[in-house]
């Protein structure tokens, strides 16, 4: 299921709005689906600035190595420091507790210029 209330990039990222100009973001159930078992996670430092589409970090698996790719420009703020001991909460609750960093991005509205779920569904073939 995909939920409504995120937006997704066509790399199968998800983003969360929470408070003021932050948002969360992490990989979806199709994503980590499609790697198999989560075994190492590394997430981008707190405080670099990335821009949309850049690869900001890496998820391996049990059968390949994906790049993470941020769906937003911001400054990361947070990271999922539970994932170095835990990678497999990324299989377990990818839209929960497997969440992988937050931005702090400039304008929300850029959240619009993502997929809504119907749209991402579309691409997954859901």
């Amino acid at each position: 299921m995909i939920p409504d209330e995120l937006r997704y990039s066509a790399e199968h990222e998800w983003v969360r709005t929470g408070e003021e100009n932050v948002v969360r973001v992490g990989i979806t159930d199709f994503a980590q689906g499609a790697l198999g078992d989560i075994v190492f996670v590394q997430l981008p430092d707190l405080g670099a600035a990335v821009t949309a589409g850049d690869s900001v970090g890496e998820v391996e698996s049990t059968k390949s190595v994906s790049e993470l790719f941020t769906p937003l420009s911001g400054t990361v703020v947070t990271r999922n420091e539970s994932l170095d001991s835990a990678p497999e909460l990324v299989n377990s609750d990818p839209y929960g507790e497997g969440w992988m960093f937050e931005l702090e991005i400039g304008e929300v509205s850029a959240v619009d210029d993502l997929l809504d779920s119907d749209a991402y569904a579309e691409i997954t073939g859901e």
